[in-house]
């Protein structure tokens, strides 16, 4: 695939005429964007994408869950197998391999963005950008890649539906959610298909701003104190609950089994292959951000275990130190190759690690000062990004089915605004119209996968209870 950079440099050596012949191409109108988009209704009815039904060949959605944990750290397998029992919500978190198998066989308009890949609501929350500022936004990209629009915004639907079942809601309530939240990205889709490019890029939620718009009393002030308490937080606040001093030297606190030192493993080979990466990390950064990491020198690696879809993978927390109390921590991740790869194509990166880092940096509007790739000598790929840095996390366990409506809305503006970035807001949003056919087709789609999820959550289980797969549930 030929690079934006490509496609600039390539007419140097060609007649000035040709040049100009390249810049008096015509752009398109907007009206013409949006007549585009209403065209492709032709071929993929928006009603279309309401419809869920399990082909007769699905695959096993337990087989799919092993073949996803090919290459990741054994012992860890029963602790993701163990998360993803707990309910069908968590299930779904650590089933994007499952749901993109099933995403391929549902209809599609053709039109392409970059595309998160793991696009659930948990996946979404407030973070610092490097000016300080609280944002809202995705903050999870390990799955990203160009593929399908369509994909982020019905595996976002069945997220918030699958979630209105855990906390007891009834159905209507899920169904609500998920309309809203197509509602939500299909209006400020339409919204941004009017702005100039420019301000589609600045355009940023400020976390700030929203606090009045938070109906919920007591949600507006849980939120209030969170805000609070994470502009207050400092690195070295951080540093005690973390780090202890052994032999003179500071050491992350092991914390088994989710943060540990691996010893008596190769740990050794395994750390120096980490220092020697971090010079490639290093060559990553833009170029005024080396001058502040070599600041920094590394302390102390220890491997944690995230979250549900990424446990088992190699994931580290690397303790750097600028003097005394001046800590910084980074999180190391295992990249590997995204669930969409088998049916939206390869990555254009050779390394998986510029996969998530390029994608994040397209799709969010602003990102961590910190973030990088590398590889180590074994094949591994990773990316680095700073640990805790003014995260909020929503707590949607506790949400009412008003607060949740809120939420979905909240999500579908943000996801909107990342796929205004990379795809045509025009286009899709003379595809989506100004009706509610989408939304209420999406609501149909996420009760009906809903459904579908909680089939295979207990085929886990089944598995789990036959031994044919191990899990261990944590305290």
């Amino acid at each position: 695939m030929e690079t934006t950079t490509q496609a600039l440099t390539a007419g140097n050596d060609v007649p000035r005429a040709g040049r100009r012949s390249w810049a008096n191409k015509p752009v398109p109108s907007r009206a013409e964007l949006l007549a585009a988009g209403r065209s492709l209704r032709a071929r993929c009815s928006r009603k279309s994408h309401a419809a869920w039904t399990p082909p007769a060949d699905r695959a096993d959605p337990v087989e799919l869950l092993e073949e996803s944990s090919r290459g990741r750290i054994p012992e860890l397998l029963p602790i993701r197998y163990g998360r993803m029992m707990q309910s069908p919500f968590s299930f779904f978190r650590g089933a994007a391999a499952i749901m993109a198998s099933d995403l391929a066989r549902t209809p599609v308009t053709g039109l392409r963005v970059q595309a998160c890949g793991d696009c659930h609501l948990l996946n979404f929350g407030g973070f610092a950008t490097p000016e300080r500022r609280l944002i809202f936004d995705i903050n999870d990209f390990d799955e990203t890649l160009p593929g399908p629009w369509e994909w982020d915004v019905k595996r976002l639907a069945a997220s918030f539906a699958i979630a209105c079942a855990h906390n007891g809601f009834g159905k209507a309530s899920g169904r609500d959610a998920a309309q809203t939240c197509a509602r939500s990205y299909r209006e400020r889709l339409a919204e941004f298909a009017q702005m100039p490019a420019l301000e589609v890029w600045y355009a940023r939620i400020d976390v700030k701003a929203l606090l009045p718009q938070i109906m919920d009393q007591a949600a507006r002030k849980r939120v209030q104190r969170q805000l609070a308490k994470t502009q207050a937080h400092t690195l070295a606040e951080d540093f005690p609950k973390l780090v202890e001093e052994v032999d003179g030297q500071p050491t992350i606190k092991d914390h088994p089994p989710l943060v540990y030192h691996w010893s008596g493993r190769g740990n050794e080979a395994f750390e120096a292959q980490v220092v020697e990466a971090f010079e490639g990390y290093r060559n990553t950064l833009q170029d005024d951000r080396p001058a502040l990491v070599d600041r920094y020198q590394i302390k102390d690696i220890a491997l944690k275990v995230v979250g549900v879809g990424s446990v088992g993978t190699w994931c580290g927390v690397a303790l750097l130190m600028a003097g005394e109390a001046d800590p910084l921590f980074l999180e190391v991740k295992e990249a590997r190759a995204s669930v969409l790869e088998p049916f939206a194509g390869k990555s254009a990166y050779a390394n998986r690690g510029q996969r998530v880092v390029n994608g994040q940096r397209l799709m969010q509007s602003a990102s961590d000062l910190f973030l990088g790739w590398t590889q180590i000598d074994d094949g591994r790929h990773f990316y680095v990004r700073q640990l805790r840095d003014m995260k909020i996390k929503p707590m949607v366990e506790i949400f009412s089915p008003s607060l949740m409506e809120q939420y979905a809305a909240l999500c579908g503006w943000a996801l909107a605004r990342a796929h205004a970035r990379s795809g045509d807001a025009a286009t899709l949003s003379g595809y989506l119209g100004k009706s509610d056919s989408f939304d209420t087709a999406l609501a149909s789609f996420a009760l009906a996968y809903a459904d579908q999820n909680e089939h295979d959550h207990d085929a886990l289980r089944k598995a789990v209870r036959q031994g044919r797969v191990e899990a261990v549930t944590e305290p």
